[in-house]
């Protein structure tokens, strides 16, 4: 499934739905991804806070990928009068 993630913190709460679903602790987490519990709270609490490197450990041990897409062109109605 496809998830649009505009933010840091949306990205930890996907981040930590991914690692629940699968019915993993942090601890659990952190070593199969070979990081240290505490980087996988900061992952999922402060992302921005923590390095690209380590968000893409545990995104593959969570086996899951990153992708950069085009921002998508979106046409916003406004209202505007008319004569008849």
């Amino acid at each position: 499934m496809d998830h649009f993630v505009p933010t840091s913190d949306q990205l930890g709460i996907l981040l930590r739905n991914i690692r629940k679903e699968r019915g993993l602790t942090q601890a659990e987490a952190a070593r199969g991804a070979g990081l240290l519990p505490k980087t996988v709270s900061l992952l999922e609490n402060s992302p921005e806070r923590s390095s690209v490197g380590n968000f893409f450990k545990l995104l593959s041990f969570l086996n899951r990928e990153f992708h950069i897409l085009d921002k998508k062109d979106y046409t916003v109605y406004e209202p505007h009068d008319e004569e008849w």
